[in-house]
């Protein structure tokens, strides 16, 4: 039985402790707070992010990384990707020398523009063969409950992809594998701005010719970045491209949606954070530096632009969306 180390007890982080307990291996999860791993131990809940979902025997928790890390065959990455460099830093010394790495963030570190994994290889001085991503349309909540649903691990090393392939499966969960990390990272960290977008819409009343027109625009947008940072095409009609916009940018579970549509409402940054339990929607960090990504790259990304001024320069969503409706006409 592999030991797999899930660095982060959210939604996420436990769901994914789940699947791989589900798939026959033993899960000890890093929560930051000793209450949370408490509950798990004691209850086999994590009633603070996964009420009412019971856990498998085989994943305990602890508040000590370097109990967690111990004797791990792989870590799993889950805190947010804003925060990543800050805690592996504190926890690279503790990662086993032949374990392999697999981040579950989705976004582009502010300041450095760097991608989740080049992060990871930057702090751990890990080969990029060792590093992997798993990227899909995967609410949490559905997943933990048994609801299908598949998703993409992605690695420079293909059989390593494979390994892990099996490492996930399950009876309701589906992984596929993909060598193109480029492309399933931008996929994951842009997908979350194009879902404040259709957040916005929905909130200011517009319907549903409104947002099949920004998910479709988005992925065009999100295709155009993804190819000038060297992503192959196809990716993008995938389930790390085209089935996690859908997800993210449709789903009441979705929680830059809905941090979107309060903003949409007329809520301020701090309001809609209110209402969503003081979490800061990831599209709202990511958006500064994936227009800045995009800028770098020579490519034109509307729709991050207008969140970018929404979110972070006082833009009135109404005007924004005016100003989109009026840009210069032109072939799809």
């Amino acid at each position: 039985m592999a030991r797999i180390a899930v660095m982060g007890a959210g939604s996420w982080g436990t769901a994914v402790g789940k699947i791989l307990a589900d798939a026959g291996a033993e899960v000890v999860l890093w929560a930051r707070r000793d209450e949370v791993a408490r509950g798990i131990n004691a209850e086999h809940r994590n009633e603070n992010y996964l009420p009412g979902i019971v856990l498998p025997g085989s994943v305990s928790a602890s508040s000590d990384p370097a109990e967690v890390l111990s004797g791990a065959d792989e870590v799993v990455l889950a805190v947010p990707s804003q925060s990543l460099r800050g805690n592996l830093e504190t926890w690279v010394d503790l990662v086993p020398a032949e374990a392999g790495v697999i981040s579950l963030a989705k976004g582009i570190e502010t300041g450095t523009l760097l991608r989740i994994s080049e992060v990871v290889r930057q702090v751990t001085g890990i080969d990029e063969e060792r590093i992997a991503v798993l990227s899909g349309p995967n609410l949490a909540r559905e997943i933990a409950e048994g609801q299908p649903a598949a998703t993409v691990i992605a690695c420079s090393d293909e059989e390593r992809a494979t390994r892990l392939q099996d490492a996930f499966s399950t009876r309701y969960f589906r992984p596929y594998t993909n060598t193109d990390v480029v492309g399933c990272e931008i996929g994951g960290a842009t997908k979350n701005v194009i879902a404040l977008v259709c957040g916005i819409a929905t909130g200011m009343g517009l319907g549903d010719n409104t947002a099949a027109t920004l998910i479709t625009r988005g992925l065009a947008e999100i295709t155009r970045l993804g190819i000038a940072l060297g992503a192959q095409p196809a990716t993008f009609a995938g389930l790390a491209g085209l089935g996690d916009l859908v997800a993210t940018c449709t789903s009441p579970l979705s929680r830059n949606r809905t941090f979107g549509e309060r903003l949409g409402l007329g809520e301020s940054l701090e309001q809609a954070q209110e209402a969503t339990h003081g979490q800061v929607a990831e599209g709202v960090k990511s958006c500064s530096s994936i227009r800045e990504l995009s800028r770098r790259a020579g490519v034109e990304m509307p729709l991050t632009e207008a969140v970018h001024e929404i979110c972070h320069e006082g833009g009135d969503a109404v005007e924004v969306a005016v100003r989109l409706m009026g840009r210069t006409t032109k072939p799809e």
